[in-house]
This record gives C-alpha cells, structure tokens and sequence, in this order.
C-alpha cells in the first residue's frame, strides 16, 4: 500500500508568516508519535505566492483520519477555533493568541506514486 501525503495549504497576511512559524515550532510534537505517521514539512512561500504549505506524509488513509480525530488534533486546533469564533472573519486554522495569521485553507490529499530520495 502506498503512502498517502496530505497538503493543508495556507494564505497567509503580508507580515504574518512569522506568526505563523511560531505557532507551529510550539506545537512540535503533537503529530510526531502518531500510529502511521511518516513526515512533516512546513514549507515557507518564496516567490509568486502568500501561501504557506503544511506537508504531512502517512502510512494510509486511516492513520490520518485517526489523527484527524485524536485528542492531539483536537488540542492542537481547539484554541485555534475559537479564537476564529470570536474575531468572526478567517477561519480556525493559524488563529490563535497574537491575531490572525491565515486567512484561508484548502486541504489537498494525493497517493504517493513515486518516491526517490538522495543519498545522504
């Protein structure tokens, strides 16, 4: 079976990307020790975009969506929530303590195919 990859891909305000980084650097270890878990990348826009990439790769389907309904999940985007309750505008995901930072996010999922890695 292969692997399945997961993008969460992020619009992010001018001058927010920093928050952004931060929020997730607090978060490390919430996805880490998670049954099928593989990798994670948080990928930074260089040229041509305001989106930001959340890259996580899985055993399957199933071990995401059982992370996707585990407590580390849920506590890691509880406050995210409902900071984007009370302010009404943007959503959940990037919100918490220190304002808004994304305004938007789409959820992209596809299977790996091919995987070729470098010689370290």
């Amino acid at each position: 079976m292969a692997s399945v990859v997961k993008f969460n891909v992020l619009t992010v305000p001018e001058g927010s990307g920093a928050t952004l980084e931060e929020r997730f650097a607090n978060r490390a270890g919430l996805v880490e020790g998670q049954p099928g878990f593989e990798e994670f990348q948080l990928l930074r826009p260089v040229e041509g975009t305001d989106r930001y990439i959340v890259y996580t790769r899985w055993k399957d389907e199933e071990s995401y969506q059982n992370w996707l309904q585990s407590r580390s999940f849920q506590h890691g985007h509880a406050q995210a929530a409902a900071e984007a309750e009370k302010s009404g505008h943007g959503h959940g995901h990037g919100h918490g303590q220190g304002g808004l930072a994304a305004i938007d996010s789409e959820q992209w999922g596809f299977e790996v195919v091919q995987h070729v890695t470098g010689e370290g």
